[in-house]
């Protein structure tokens, strides 16, 4: 069954309760009245409550309502942020200047109101010491503690520690923020030029 809602002659019930093209009601009709009047007014009868009893049908420009419809869908959807999870990987035996690289990526992530998904990978020897991803997560979590929380807790899995770290902002805010952001710099830009 399609999702579209019929219209004229496809409108297989005796009556229906008809609502004009600005919305007045018209009353209970039967449907051959509706559809001439339809014909005259040179609109569509289309079924708007085909659940109702008697089903509704408004007389309405029906090619007119559907791009409407699909314009405002459309809309809908170029304002709607997706959320995106990044990952970074990250080894137990991590020296302190790429823990700061690593941590700078997170940041960024967060900043940008992505997840981001720190996986710790093990190998040989050390999947022997979880204790030592583990600690290296919680101290990640607690240094970017004002950007983010921890929406995972740190598990293994396999070879692997996960911990999945969420953004206190929504992506839509730090979209908004960042674009600010540029405007200020691009004005202040333009007064030094100035």
């Amino acid at each position: 069954m399609s999702a579209e809602p019929r219209i004229n002659d496809r409108i297989r019930v005796p009556e229906v309760r008809l609502v004009g093209p600005n919305g007045e009601q018209v009353g209970i009709v039967p449907i051959a009245k509706a559809l001439e009047l339809a014909r005259e007014s040179d609109l569509d009868l289309v079924e708007v409550a085909p659940t109702a009893r008697p089903p509704v049908a408004k007389l309405m420009d029906y090619g007119k309502f559907k791009y409407e419809s699909a314009m405002k869908a459309r809309e809908a959807r170029k304002n709607q942020a997706h959320t995106i999870i990044k990952e970074i990987k990250l080894r137990p035996k991590i020296d302190p200047h790429d823990y700061e690289t690593k941590k700078g990526h997170v940041v960024r992530f967060l900043k940008a109101g992505d997840k981001v998904k720190v996986t710790i990978m093990f190998r040989g020897r050390e999947q022997s010491r979880p204790e030592l991803g583990f600690r290296l997560l919680q101290r990640l979590a607690d240094d970017v503690d004002d950007l983010g929380f921890v929406e995972s807790r740190p598990k293994q899995d396999g070879r692997n520690m996960i911990m999945v770290l969420g953004p206190h902002k929504k992506k839509a805010e730090a979209k908004a923020e960042a674009k600010a952001e540029r405007d200020a710099a691009d004005a202040e830009r333009d007064a030094a030029d100035a």
